[in-house]
């Protein structure tokens, strides 16, 4: 493919992903970051969202639970802890983690004492749950 990037998405396990794209748009700290063919060399942390690319003028998305992204040499590597297809996410399951981390954090702020980290847990849980029905949600769009 003209023009193409190489789009690599790792995880401790494997190597889930390893395509050409003709862009990628990654869930940076502070917003989505989008990387064409031939980009500046760049390392950036990811938070938990959508990873989306389109290749030969199809588009692809799938979740990340954060990690970091690396461009260098015409090639995106997305190193993260998990990664998922849309249609591998079970929706019911990332319902129910969301509810119980909104509960851990409705808990959590009416408690005395509770400890900062906890809350920052709960936040970061939701967070990913929310994501992973983001991105289950757009294999039927």
């Amino acid at each position: 493919m003209a023009d193409s990037i190489t789009l690599r998405v790792i995880t401790p396990d494997s190597i889930v992903l390893d395509t050409e794209a003709s862009s990628v748009q990654v869930p940076g700290l502070d917003g989505s970051i989008g990387i064409l063919a031939r980009h500046a060399p760049m390392v950036t942390a990811l938070d938990a969202g959508d990873l989306h690319w389109t290749a030969d003028g199809v588009e692809d998305d799938m979740f990340v639970s954060g990690g970091f992204a690396e461009v260098r040499a015409n090639t995106v590597r997305v190193v993260t802890e998990a990664s998922e297809r849309p249609g591998d996410i079970d929706i019911e399951r990332a319902t129910k983690a969301a509810e119980r981390a909104k509960e851990r954090l409705k808990d959590r702020r009416v408690e005395e004492g509770s400890s900062e980290f906890d809350v920052l847990r709960a936040e970061a849980a939701l967070r990913r749950a929310m994501m992973r029905v983001f991105v289950a949600g757009k294999v039927n769009r």
